[in-house]
């Protein structure tokens, strides 16, 4: 059964993969930074982790072994998500570009049309990529597991680094980012890459609350960068409302087979392969996220 549409290239290989890159690599997160890309995962990569205690001692003349080394590790498997749409050339006859098609009754979708759908399918997989990499669930079709569901599910993820939160408003937005970075591990805070994940609903507030203090015109903000205390707030569409996640760039990771050969966009014309007007639409990728070390990463709200 139809989804209701149908084309006539088929888009492969090479040229195949700008689509595919537009889609996984135009989310918000991946976007703008916020997260480690590691591409060209084919089936899974090990993530090292290396800690360790005081490895400072007195001097001494002899060799002596001191300090713990701890050696773990995390598995980035990234999940294969795919598209299939099934469209008919005969519903754009009359609405879209119908002279492009040809006169012939074995016409062909719109040229124009081909590179808008295929354009709008690539932007709705990176705005579902965007919400699985922080709020996704391998139980859902479509979904792989975000951050906050692994960190949600991770029995070492406990105490002081894991805020309880509440729902955020301009009144209270102030002191509980200020909870969140006093949560930092004094390892981490000041580091380059730190930043602290917030939802949408929080930046809204922080904005207001800041206007209401005089450090922010609320009519005239524009797009502007914040900071908390000297932190950046990065604004994590993906994230739930009153979540929010403090970390290192560097310790949250993204992976996808994105250059290997199993990613695909086929924009398929069916007459020659059974006579019908359908054109199908197919593509295939593999996405995935994993963070490094976790007594390093703060959860606010998490399961709010």
């Amino acid at each position: 059964m139809a989804t209701t549409t149908s084309i006539t290239t088929t888009y492969a290989g090479e040229f195949a993969g700008q689509y595919i890159s537009a889609a996984l690599l135009s989310g918000t997160t991946i976007e703008n930074g916020g997260i480690t890309v590691k591409p060209n995962i084919k089936f899974k990569e090990v993530l090292k982790t290396v800690s360790t205690n005081d490895i400072v001692t007195d001097a001494a003349c002899d060799f002596v072994g001191t300090s713990t080394i701890t050696l773990d590790e995390r598995i980035l498997q990234p999940e294969y998500q795919q598209v299939n749409l099934q469209l008919c050339k005969k519903d754009f006859q009359n609405d879209w570009d119908a002279i492009s098609m040809g006169y012939s009754a074995f016409d062909s979708l719109p040229p124009s049309f081909s590179d808008f759908l295929i354009g709008h399918v690539a932007a709705k997989v990176a705005q579902r990529t965007e919400t699985s990499i922080w709020e996704g669930s391998t139980a859902t079709s479509g979904q792989f597991d975000g951050l906050t569901t692994l960190l949600g599910a991770d029995a070492a993820h406990t105490g002081s680094t894991k805020i309880t939160g509440e729902a955020i408003t301009a009144a209270n937005v102030i002191a509980e980012l200020g909870s969140i970075v006093d949560a930092l591990p004094s390892a981490i805070y000041g580091k380059e890459d730190v930043k602290i994940y917030i939802s949408q609903n929080i930046a809204k507030a922080y904005v207001s609350a800041q206007a209401a203090l005089g450090y922010r015109d609320l009519y005239n903000v524009g797009q502007t960068e914040m900071n908390f205390q000297g932190v950046p707030l990065f604004v994590a569409n993906g994230l739930a409302a009153n979540a929010a996640i403090a970390a290192e760039t560097s310790n949250l990771y993204f992976g996808t087979g994105l250059l290997s050969d199993h990613n695909e966009v086929k924009v398929i014309d069916m007459a020659d392969i059974d006579g019908s007007q359908n054109v199908r639409v197919v593509m295939r990728f593999t996405a995935g996220v994993q963070y490094g070390i976790v007594s390093d990463i703060v959860s606010y709200g998490i399961g709010l």
